[in-house]
């Protein structure tokens, strides 16, 4: 009987230890699961850093003033500017691409007897650019910009008399295609970039169709004035007409062409581009705080060209160029000084873009903007009378300065 009694206990302390070693196994088990589990949980966890960002900020400015018996004088107005802009950086590994949108177009109504309704705003900006780092902080680069307008663009006079066309879309038209090394850091919520290119193409173009140039030499306004005219002798002599001919002009989309033997020289306007090979320099910055945004970018361009010959107009309107061959052309009171023949485009002569825009949002869906433009072209001249009623056309910095309050959206 005390046989039978060891014997069941040996039984039933075996069932146990086999039970113990059970449930410790079920439990490591348990243990390996979870931490595999959690494992790939935490590679799913977001932690911010995303290859795609997508920000800008889009709105509508307004701003109304109304008079009535006021003595200090001035005109009832109504202004309105609508701009959107936008950005979108792919950066993951070793690939950076950095896209911008920057429209903007403006009308403002003035209550006027002539000029009416008259454009303040209008620009259509266009930039990419693809880079590979091979150092840190440092990208073999491609860009591509592109910038024009919207609708054409008038000199407002304020009367009667047609306001002069100075321009419209496609006229002018510069398309940027370049090559180069481009720095980028970020620091402290702001992304620098800096963009050196010693292979820089520039294309500019004037484009304006037959059916525009007939459109507006048809025009009342413009025909009275004999503004526009088609003149199919000119346009054979030439290579362009009407309002072709005058925006070639304003933009120096032309070409001289010079008789070797006289020196005679003639402009040709019968291409729509003007192409250059230069060096291009752009600079960048994107910074956010909260609810304030600063996008500013300064881009400068200078081609490899470089002519020394000097142009001389007679008092009979023909231009000749100083060859030496033996003309003498300092005698003031028979030649008047052109300029060089390359139209100052030239190496070391730089065009200049500078844009800064500011903006700020404050109860979600207002926005205070300010946005500016600053630019210099080499070979784009600029119309002045001065006071005493002297007239100029040269090379002038140009400017342009917008400040609103309206609704908007940054994000």
């Amino acid at each position: 009987m005390k046989i039978k009694y060891i014997v069941l206990s040996a039984l039933f302390f075996s069932v146990l230890t086999v039970s113990a070693q059970e449930v410790d196994k079920s439990a490591v088990q348990s243990q390996v699961s979870a931490a595999e589990k959690a494992k790939s949980e935490l590679a799913k966890v977001d932690t911010g850093e995303k290859a795609w960002k997508f920000s800008g900020s889009v709105g509508l400015n307004a701003a109304a003033t109304g008079l009535f018996n006021w003595a200090a004088g001035g005109n009832n107005n109504i202004n309105g500017v609508a701009y959107g802009r936008l950005r979108l950086l792919y950066h993951q590994n070793n690939i950076a691409w950095d896209s911008n949108l920057d429209l903007e177009y403006g009308l403002s109504w003035i209550d006027q007897k002539y000029d009416k309704l008259q454009k303040s705003s209008d620009k259509i900006n266009i930039a990419t650019k693809f880079g590979w780092e091979f150092r840190k902080n440092w990208y073999l680069t491609a860009l591509a910009a592109f910038n024009t307008q919207f609708a054409p663009g008038k000199n407002y006079n304020g009367s009667e008399e047609a306001d002069p066309i100075v321009s419209k879309f496609m006229a002018p038209a510069y398309t940027d295609v370049s090559v180069g090394i481009d720095w980028k850091t970020t620091k402290d919520g702001a992304d620098f970039s800096l963009y050196l290119s010693p292979v820089a193409g520039r294309l500019t173009s004037v484009v304006v169709s037959k059916r525009m140039n007939n459109y507006f030499a048809d025009q009342t306004q413009y025909k009275d004035a004999y503004m526009y005219v088609v003149d199919p002798a000119q346009e054979a002599a030439l290579g362009a007409t009407g309002l072709e001919l005058e925006l070639k002009e304003r933009y120096s989309v032309w070409r001289y062409k010079t008789d070797e033997a006289t020196g005679k020289v003639e402009k040709d306007y019968t291409r729509n581009t003007r192409a250059e090979l230069g060096l291009n320099l752009k600079g960048a910055i994107n910074y956010t705080y909260k609810d304030f945004k600063l996008q500013t970018t300064l881009g400068l361009y200078t081609p490899y060209a470089w002519d020394k010959t000097k142009v001389y107009m007679d008092m009979s309107g023909n231009m000749y160029a100083d060859q030496g061959q033996g003309t003498d052309f300092s005698d003031e009171t028979l030649y008047t000084y052109m300029g060089y023949r390359d139209n100052n485009r030239r190496f070391g002569n730089f065009d200049v873009d500078w844009t800064v825009n500011l903006s700020y949002q404050f109860l979600k869906c207002l926005q205070v903007t300010l946005s500016t433009d600053l630019r210099y072209y080499n070979g784009v001249k600029i119309d002045k009378t001065d006071s005493e009623g002297n007239f100029s056309s040269a090379e002038r910095v140009q400017f342009k300065g917008v400040i609103g309050l309206g609704v908007g959206y940054s994000f």
